[in-house]
């Protein structure tokens, strides 16, 4: 990751006074553009008054016109949502207002496991069956061509109401509500559903309805839109009114949330309300969220959100268990050499598989698309990518040929599929796959102000929010911080803590799941990027820092060690001039996995030193097949050296024993005709995985047990008996195995020494 500090204009001081700013929040403004008195004004006191004219979205004022005509004359209306918190939050203000209307309204959110997402032919049609007069969609329908003309044939109007990105082909609706449509003059084109719903409804009120505004809030930032324009508004005053909110159905969403009114922040929508409102969608029927935020009665309120708190709970848990299966199943199949993942177990539940699909991608980088199998028999999945590979325009190809149905964007995607199809994809995949890496740059703001390191501090940034999309939480720099006091925390000790000293200056910073983070390992962090956040423990609140991301740097050392062993540490921390590695095979997996720079990866048989210059700081990243491999190495001029040895291409990490040789032939033998890539699924049953099973195979081939027969293997009928050190595949194997082994576990002192003695002879 590349860090890069943002840049603007500087206010002016008299807009620093006018405004009553610090030298924080008003740097903090300028890198944001917010750098005017008209922009300025608007932040601090524009609200739901301050909105454009409704009238000005594409088709608004038609589609209200047929609502107002429909109510007057006692038409069925049906709202038509969707199942996450957008989707809930849409048909949830549609259906308040339409009912202070006195519209005779229902709605109907679709069944994420038998509906699917978005228009579905099978809804519509029980729809149109049961009477309604007039569908209105919401974060939804910009895609039902075919439903909106079957519900057109049969007299019914439909209103669509969306966000989404409009197609080739749109429906041939009464009106089409969009604020991304083209031509049109609203002045703001990043709702979300719930915020184009809330516009409509406006316009229905000739009101600004501000008690709306905490579900339009909701939806905003579940759904991840703007919060700055339009969008600042909306979450600014939408959480201005949840803290102070008479719903009984977000009472007890909050309640059961553990927060505590007047201090509900926008994060605490993102990571605490917004997720319960998913979990039903995910689990159950999204309906029971809409009757949630409906409700006006406090007992049937609780009792709704109690059973919303079982199932978030329920859904955490079968997503750690489908992530562990999706890595159990990586490690088995000997998928870790791979590109691309696409992983399947019908047992999987379907309504986590986007959020393990995302956890499992940014585990082992590599695009990933998990499956699962419905009662029908069809394959469902959701996949994610990593940066640099653009997932859609990977599948968009093959989806005539494989799926049923597809869709998505650069990074994500949703499909079905039938379950023969499943090795078509997974080898479709991987070939468009051909390595990619792609520097992620990410911004900060600015270097920390010690000197302000105040409880205040955080009120005062706080002033520059709601944060969110375009309007991203302040990342502060540390450099070269002076870090004490560390130790680990969690269950599994997986956080870790520690003090940062500046100047007269201190904070403590925690790191969220960086246990890789040793004691070792600190002192080489040259700068540190965190958020600032308040910590409250036994009623005592104080500033605490959250680490974003670290540049490393050599420790500034009077006389640096040549050559430093950090054989024990997994994490690559990216300062060295030269990344030396003995296989070239290993190069994508250094870049990808450790985001190393391209230009910095060298193999060692190229390694071209200068040697009129004092040579570069190198790393020896992956392990050398023998000796002479890494003598070679050693015979350059460096500045400082650094011993990791951490991958390598071996087939195997050791040896099978006999008697895995002699099941995995019992099993040829007892089932000739299998492919190489059939063993990937006799690996659980032989207790063995998949590339133990190929090295075995490899072997049996070179000792004449076994042969390929038109891509099948069979065995070979009265083999000579020979030992298994005949083959010069094991005992190559094996003499590396033996070699890196000991090159990984020497003692410290006497690698060092052998080491140090190589360099001086050149």
């Amino acid at each position: 990751m590349d860090w890069k500090q943002r840049t603007g204009e500087e206010l002016a001081p008299e807009l620093v006074e006018k405004y009553q700013l610090g030298n924080t929040e008003a740097k903090l403004f300028s890198l944001r553009g917010i750098n005017t008195d008209e922009k300025l004004n608007f932040w601090f006191n524009a609200t739901e008054e301050d909105l454009a004219d409704p009238s000005l979205m594409h088709d608004l004022d038609k589609a209200v016109a047929r609502i107002n005509d429909a109510i007057d004359k006692g038409e069925k209306i049906t709202i038509y949502g969707d199942y996450d918190a957008d989707g809930i939050t849409a048909t949830s203000i549609m259906m308040e207002t339409l009912a202070i209307l006195g519209a005779d309204v229902h709605f109907f959110i679709p069944n994420r496991f038998r509906d699917g997402y978005g228009p579905n032919m099978a809804a519509y049609e029980k729809i149109v069956a049961d009477g309604t007069n007039l569908i209105i969609t919401v974060d939804n329908g910009i895609t039902g061509v075919e439903e909106v003309a079957y519900a057109k044939s049969k007299g019914v109007d439909t209103i669509i109401t969306d966000h989404h990105k409009i197609q080739e082909d749109v429906p041939d609706s009464y009106a089409i509500v969009h604020c991304d449509f083209s031509g049109q003059d609203y002045p703001f084109d990043d709702y979300c559903g719930a915020g184009v719903a809330y516009t409509i409804c406006r316009q229905l009120m000739q009101d600004p309805m501000p008690e709306l505004l905490e579900l339009a809030m909701i939806g905003t930032i579940g759904d991840m839109v703007k919060v700055s324009g339009e969008g600042h508004i909306i979450v600014k005053r939408g959480l201005q009114q949840l803290n102070q909110t008479e719903r009984p159905g977000l009472r007890a969403l909050i309640k059961n949330s553990g927060l505590n009114f007047g201090q509900i922040n926008e994060t605490d929508i993102g990571f605490n309300i917004a997720p319960r409102l998913n979990a039903v969608g995910r689990l159950a029927d999204a309906s029971l969220a809409v009757e949630l935020l409906l409700s006006e009665d406090e007992e049937e309120a609780q009792e709704i959100a109690d059973r919303v708190e079982k199932l978030n709970d329920e859904r955490k848990e079968l997503t750690v268990e489908v992530y562990q299966n999706c890595l159990e199943q990586i490690k088995a199949k000997g998928w870790q050499s791979k590109g691309t993942l696409v992983i399947y177990n019908p047992e999987f539940h379907e309504g986590v598989l986007g959020l393990v699909a995302n956890k499992v991608a940014e585990q082992v980088h590599k695009p990933t698309i998990v499956l699962t199998k419905n009662d029908d028999g069809i394959v469902k999945g959701s996949g994610r990518s990593i940066a640099g590979f653009n997932l859609f325009d990977a599948l968009d190809p093959l989806k005539k040929d494989l799926f049923l149905k597809f869709g998505g964007h650069d990074f994500a995607c949703g499909l079905s599929m039938e379950e023969s199809k499943i090795e078509a994809l997974r080898k479709a995949l991987e070939d468009s796959y051909h390595g990619v890496h792609e520097q992620i740059v990410k911004p900060y703001d600015m270097e920390l102000p010690f000197e302000e390191l105040t409880i205040d501090l955080i009120d005062k940034i706080n002033q520059v929010g709601p944060f969110g999309m375009d309007n991203p939480q302040p990342i502060f720099c540390i450099s070269q911080p002076q870090i004490s006091g560390c130790f680990y925390m969690g269950k599994e000790k997986n956080h870790i803590k520690v003090t940062v000293t500046k100047g007269n200056g201190k904070l403590e910073v925690v790191g969220f799941n960086k246990k890789y983070l040793t004691k070792v390992l600190l002192p080489y962090i040259d700068q540190m990027f965190i958020q600032l956040g308040k910590n409250t423990f036994r009623n005592q609140v104080k500033l605490q820092g959250i680490m974003e991301g670290m540049i490393f740097a050599a420790p500034k050392l009077a006389v640096p060690a040549p050559v430093v062993d950090l054989r024990q540490e997994k994490y690559v921390m990216g300062f060295a001039d030269r990344y030396m590695l003995f296989d070239k095979k290993n190069k994508f997996a250094a870049m990808n996995n450790f985001d190393l720079d391209e230009t910095k990866i060298t193999l060692a048989s190229e390694y071209d030193e200068d040697e009129d210059e004092d040579g570069e700081v190198v790393v020896l990243l992956d392990a050398p097949h023998n000796q002479n491999e890494l003598d070679f190495a050693l015979s350059n001029n460096f500045e400082q050296l650094y011993l990791r040895f951490l991958m390598d291409q071996l087939p195997v990490k050791n040896i099978p024993d006999n008697n895995a040789f002699e099941s995995v032939l019992r099993y040829v033998y007892s089932h000739p005709g299998l492919s190489a890539e059939d063993y990937r699924q006799v690996g659980p049953f032989l207790n063995l995985d998949y590339n133990s099973i190929l090295f075995i195979l490899r072997v049996l081939f070179e000792l004449n047990f076994v042969e390929m027969k038109q891509g099948k293997i069979v065995g070979v009928k009265n083999p000579a008996k020979v030992p298994l050190t005949a083959s010069k595949y094991y005992n190559g194997i094996s003499s590396q195995l033996s070699f890196i082994k000991q090159l990984r576990q020497m003692p410290s002192s006497q690698l060092l020494m052998y080491v140090n003695k190589q360099l001086k002879q050149h």
